[in-house]
């Protein structure tokens, strides 16, 4: 029987690491980017299309599967593994962040978080236990605490109250959890650090969770609209403030090379709708910096996307019908864009696992700044 989590540090660059996460539905190799699948899908990508592209774990967005099909619907019909046809791990968020950003009259208190539907204005409470109970229902691999992220620009104070309701409630997710049954026999459950950009705070949250105790450790709270130089201050430190034996997780990020200096940094997992959303608009990402495909230029231009990418979009058709696909407003566009888009993210994870192991990392991210930078 495979481990129900098993996190292997392979070599370290710096503080750059590879290693592997086995769980019982696969291997997650890290540093390891999953695809967003907020509604039961990476939009515009089939699952079998999404694995080709070297992705070895998917996310799922509570927030919105809970409004809809539903969770316990979800459980009815076996989970959303096999609702969806994804039989490798699956990471479900605890649906903190998208209650406080996108749902209208939401009223905080210690319970949890009251809030209308965005789809129907329908009124529902989410609580650290209901979190749980939700991804369970799920099927979720790797599941998140039920968090508070406060906006960005916070003052300290506020900041504070927010970890600190966070950590109790961060408590309160780890009992529910372990009272999940079968599901806490199989599953992870991962912690969240919070603290907005403040070092000591940051340190508080970190001591709190660690006394809970967690499978794996996120640092939430950032990609929040604080930019990356202010981001990339925050993980100077946040990650040495987290256990070096357990996983760590950058929510919501990023940019690709918001990815290469994180990991520089000491981060192993990441993920982020912008791949995808920027795909199905018109913006490709490559080895030689963004490209918009939308821009006229491009119009009578047979060349590939990326000369440097091997991906079935960039070996098969040429910028000028990608551009005319996606001028025209024809579905194929949007789907070869997040195809290449995708397969870009899992080569430049692939490539630094590569460049930590063989120790030149350093190397590798220069390179790549200096070829990302020429492009834009």
């Amino acid at each position: 029987m495979p481990p129900r989590f098993a996190f292997t540090l392979h070599a370290t660059d710096g503080a750059a690491r590879t290693g592997e996460i086995a769980m019982q539905r696969g291997v997650i190799r890290t540093p390891a980017f999953m695809p967003v699948g907020t509604a039961a899908t990476v939009k515009a990508m089939r699952p079998a299309e999404v694995r080709a592209t070297g992705a070895d774990i998917i996310l799922g967005n509570t927030y919105h599967l809970m409004l809809r099909p539903g969770a316990e619907r979800m459980a009815r019909l076996g989970g959303l593994h096999k609702f969806m046809g994804w039989d490798r791990p699956i990471l479900t968020d605890s649906g903190g962040y998208q209650v406080m950003s996108l749902s209208a009259l939401t009223k905080q208190s210690e319970e949890g978080v009251s809030f209308a539907s965005h789809l129907d204005g329908s009124r529902h409470m989410l609580t650290p236990e209901r979190s749980m109970e939700i991804q369970r229902l799920l099927g979720s691999d790797i599941v998140m605490v039920f968090d508070e992220c406060p906006p960005n620009g916070v003052d300290r104070e506020r900041a504070q109250a927010s970890m600190e309701r966070s950590m109790r409630w961060a408590r309160r997710s780890r009992d529910a959890f372990d009272s999940g049954g079968e599901h806490a026999t199989r599953a992870a459950l991962f912690g969240i650090q919070q603290g907005s950009l403040d070092r000591g705070l940051r340190a508080a949250s970190a001591d709190a969770l660690m006394e809970i105790g967690f499978d794996g450790y996120a640092v939430g709270g950032l990609a929040v609209g604080e930019g990356q130089a202010a981001m990339f201050g925050v993980l100077d430190y946040a990650p040495d403030q987290l256990p070096a034996d357990k996983p760590r997780y950058l929510m919501g990020v990023g940019k690709p090379d918001d990815l290469v200096g994180a990991v520089e940094r000491g981060i192993d997992m990441f993920d982020c709708v912008l791949p995808t959303r920027s795909g199905r608009n018109g913006q490709a990402f490559t080895w030689a910096g963004p490209v918009n495909i939308r821009n006229a230029k491009h119009a009578e231009d047979e060349s590939p996307l990326d000369p440097a990418c091997d991906c079935p979009v960039c070996t098969g058709w040429s910028r000028a019908y990608l551009h005319h696909l996606v001028r025209s407003g024809e579905m194929l566009g949007a789907m070869l864009m997040t195809q290449h888009n995708l397969h870009f993210y899992q080569a430049l994870m692939a490539g630094m696992r590569s460049a930590i192991a063989e120790g030149r990392f350093a190397a590798f991210a220069a390179t790549f700044r200096t070829n990302y930078a020429a492009g834009r």
